[in-house]
């Protein structure tokens, strides 16, 4: 899953794609690069971010939107947002993935939006708000904690028409310190036991720089894939990275040597 950010303020890349030329280029270099999914945002959701108002959000993105489809049909086009209006304009665009960092709950209308619709939903698990996730995240236990929160999330699908289609995404650096990061990602396959795919976004994240610390870089290539190949090793299907080719070929390399 290719990341693109067509905001100005987004951690690592926010103001590089935000306009239709350069965002198109973007799109077209993923897809040939290898990315499967590309996932389309026009809002950060950094630590400490702030929210944009739906109709600002949605001219970002709107364009892109509306020609997606047509010239790349057999890519998964998948929409990060929290507005129940630019949910309802990127499924009218047929999208495949709606991708929602409150899980559906920051909107009151979203999960009228996607209720028994055939698209892919994200369960996405977050504690607190981008504004105040990152100020002091505890829990009982982290693992626990999210199984018991997609078990609950799941059930609400249960009448769903389409209620196969979630992916679960324990939201690595939302609402999470270093401590509670490592210890989803060394226990991220015991998730696999509510039987759906699982998503992870480790691209150019925090911890990569609290464990690196003088060693760190700006695109947090190394860590990001070692922390991508750790979990693609515990039957992690789905990644969600800035740096796609890179990603690609560090999982080429790896799997053909698992097969050897």
């Amino acid at each position: 899953m290719g990341v693109l950010n067509m905001t100005p303020d987004s951690f690592s890349d926010g103001g590089r794609f935000n306009s239709f030329k350069k965002a198109l280029k973007k799109i077209n270099n993923m897809i040939t690069e290898g990315a499967d999914i590309i996932d389309i945002g026009g809002e950060s959701t950094r630590p400490g971010s702030k929210v944009v108002k739906p109709y600002d959000e949605l001219s970002r993105v709107k364009k892109i939107l509306e020609i997606f489809k047509k010239k790349f049909s057999k890519i998964l086009l998948s929409v990060d947002t929290r507005k129940s209006l630019v949910m309802n304009y990127s499924i009218k665009n047929r999208a495949d993935i709606i991708n929602d960092v409150s899980c559906f709950k920051f909107d009151s209308q979203s999960y009228n939006s996607i209720k028994n619709k055939k698209l892919w939903k994200v369960i996405h698990h977050m504690q607190g708000t981008p504004q105040t996730m990152q100020l002091n995240p505890v829990y009982n236990n982290v693992i626990l904690d999210i199984y018991d929160f997609f078990d609950n999330e799941i059930n609400k699908f249960k009448t769903d028409k389409y209620k196969k289609k979630l992916i679960l995404d324990p939201g690595i650096g939302f609402g999470k310190n270093l401590k509670h990061n490592l210890m989803i990602l060394n226990k991220i396959s015991i998730f696999h036991s509510l039987g759906f795919p699982i998503l992870i976004g480790t691209s150019r994240k925090r911890f990569i720089n609290q464990i690196s610390k003088q060693y760190d870089t700006k695109e947090r290539i190394g860590g990001t894939l070692s922390s991508i190949i750790f979990s693609f090793s515990q039957g992690i299907k789905i990644f969600r990275v800035h740096d796609v080719k890179e990603v690609k070929q560090g999982l080429l390399i790896f799997e053909t040597l698992l097969k050897k």
